[in-house]
């Protein structure tokens, strides 16, 4: 069974329940983000909520544990109610990125927390299993949609940083890029060209957090206790 999915069958419990997290914070923060800056379509299509069932793509999700990448529901956002449409476009997009970043943080805290309280034995193994796919989850997820291909969040970014004509060309290509994306994603070539930046972005980012959190966690306890 295993050989059929993209994560060992045992952690699929746990892939679950980051995603259920991982999309919902995402996709809220989208729309959050949207409609501090004036448009309210998400808000009214029901999407600014932390309700799981409101942003999952129930194929996406499945994809994701299958062939290791997909998608949840894009919130809907129109540029039309930003007063300044670039800068609210670039703060949109990568919200759901950072949120995503913000919870690998949490996870880790939360981790390291668990480890200088003591966790007791019988509940280590499967604590760290969860928050080792917890943290790696969303690092990649804030890896993988910062790629600059349509329709991910790094494109958008790049889209709004560009010239109105050159934008407009842009647009003509989207479907092109998608579909070079998507042939990137799903073939061999994933493991040359998506993999190793998920490799090197994970170990960087883990051992990043641990720097940070190794002696703030370490003195903050030890004056508790």
């Amino acid at each position: 069974m295993d050989q059929f999915l993209a994560f060992p069958l045992s952690t699929i419990p746990y892939v679950v329940i980051t995603l259920l997290i991982a999309f919902t914070f995402h996709e809220f923060a989208h729309a959050y983000v949207a409609y501090k800056f004036g448009d309210p379509t998400a808000k009214n299509q029901g999407r600014l909520t932390l309700s799981p069932l409101s942003h999952l793509d129930p194929f996406g999700t499945l994809l994701i544990i299958i062939a290791g990448f997909g998608w949840a529901r894009p919130v809907p956002v129109n540029r039309f109610f930003f007063k300044n449409p670039r800068l609210a476009g670039i703060l949109v997009s990568i919200a759901g990125p950072i949120s995503n970043f913000i919870l690998a943080f949490l996870g880790m805290v939360i981790w390291y927390l668990c480890i200088r309280f003591g966790v007791d034995a019988g509940t280590s193994q499967w604590l760290y299993e969860f928050f080792n796919m917890f943290i790696v989850i969303n690092i990649v997820l804030f890896l993988f949609n910062l790629l600059p291909f349509p329709p991910l969040d790094g494109y958008r970014i790049i889209e709004d940083l560009m010239p109105a004509d050159l934008r407009a060309k842009m647009t003509q290509y989207e479907s092109w890029g998608i579909l070079i994306f998507l042939v990137i994603a799903i073939t061999p070539l994933s493991n040359y060209i998506i993999a190793p930046i998920y490799n090197v972005g994970v170990q960087f980012f883990m051992t990043m957090f641990e720097q940070l959190l190794d002696p703030i966690i370490h003195v903050t306890i030890g004056g508790l206790l």
